[in-house]
């Protein structure tokens, strides 16, 4: 089967907050860039409800809503915004070369990489349903909305640990569930939790369902060693059990940690391949937000333009 070609200055995997921005920088700079969404057009934030912590959205706005705003800006610009996703790539050569599901070869001077990270799910039904209606990934993001509440959450790493604390700030009470009778936490992340009057940890703890209908109003979980049941009430459900990066098409040629999060160069975007640049979760494995996302899609844009530049590539 023939591929069909096509040759572009800058080009941007992604369609989150970082891959906006990165498209917003480089159009202004006139890069020209051509931008591929992929499958969820908008990332994360099309899965979120109220966004309240974004600058300049005083009022709080939907976090469809406001990627739509993104997209808007970036065709401002104009950035060539297409429906599509990077199934394979090879940044051995010059031009880059990036396959479009499998049947068109973009060729790019420059590619900006802005795939994200998907939470890890519990994998129940009730979580699907209930996500955004009171289930959630990111306590940073949604604890606000569950001031004075009771909530649960499951995770026993480091993150686990400090979004429960963040949680406990905000909470009457944080139920947090254990899959076995230790955590994966360092030790003074433990000590913190188990020193923090209101959160309740339950040890060999497996969440069976989340209750409600349309909104969370409780919790079972089962001790896997018992076998014994327990229903807790709660408004709020926070899962951190961790991220994957979308990397997997990339790791062949660029240099990833352990998890599988792009390492950049440090107080840059850039990764270990000339011309190509990583930002937003896909390479932030910390911070998580969108503020943080967009702020590194900037980076990267304008470290892009320069090294076109530098090149002497027009």
């Amino acid at each position: 089967m023939n591929t069909a070609v096509e040759r572009v200055h800058c080009l941007i995997i992604g369609s989150g907050p970082a891959g906006y921005t990165a498209a917003i920088y480089a159009a202004r700079a006139n890069l020209k860039p051509v931008m591929y969404t992929g499958l969820l057009q908008g990332g994360q934030l099309m899965n979120t409800t109220e966004v309240e912590n974004y600058p300049g959205y005083p009022t709080g706005i939907l976090g469809p809503e406001m990627m739509e705003d993104f997209k808007k800006q970036a065709e401002r610009f104009g950035t060539d915004i297409r429906f599509g996703l990077a199934t394979k790539v090879d940044f051995s050569t010059s031009p880059k070369k990036v396959w479009i599901d499998d049947t068109k070869l973009i060729e790019a001077d420059a590619v900006i990489l802005a795939t994200g990270a998907e939470a890890k799910w519990l994998g129940i039904p009730s979580e699907k349903k209930l996500n955004g209606s009171g289930v959630s990934a990111c306590a940073v993001c949604d604890g606000f909305f569950f001031k004075n509440a009771e909530v649960a959450i499951v995770g026993a790493g480091d993150t686990a640990c400090e979004e429960a604390i963040y949680l406990s700030k905000l909470c009457s009470t944080v139920h947090m569930f254990i899959r076995r009778d230790e955590m994966r936490a360092s030790k003074i992340m433990q000590d913190r939790v188990l020193n923090t009057p209101n959160i309740k940890v339950y040890w060999n703890t497996e969440t069976d369902e989340i209750l409600g209908d349309t909104v969370v109003e409780g919790v079972r979980i089962k001790n896997n060693k018992t076998g014994e049941t327990q229903v807790i009430p709660i408004t709020g459900f926070f899962v951190a059990i961790g991220h994957q990066p979308n990397s997997a098409v990339f790791k062949d040629y660029l240099d990833t940690d352990k998890e599988g999060y792009i390492i950049t160069k440090p107080d840059s975007s850039k990764t270990n391949i000339e011309g190509v640049y990583a930002c937003g979760d896909l390479q932030d494995k910390v911070y998580r937000q969108a503020v943080t996302a967009a702020g590194t899609g900037c980076m990267a844009a304008l470290e892009a333009e320069r090294w076109l530049s530098e090149k002497g590539i027009h």
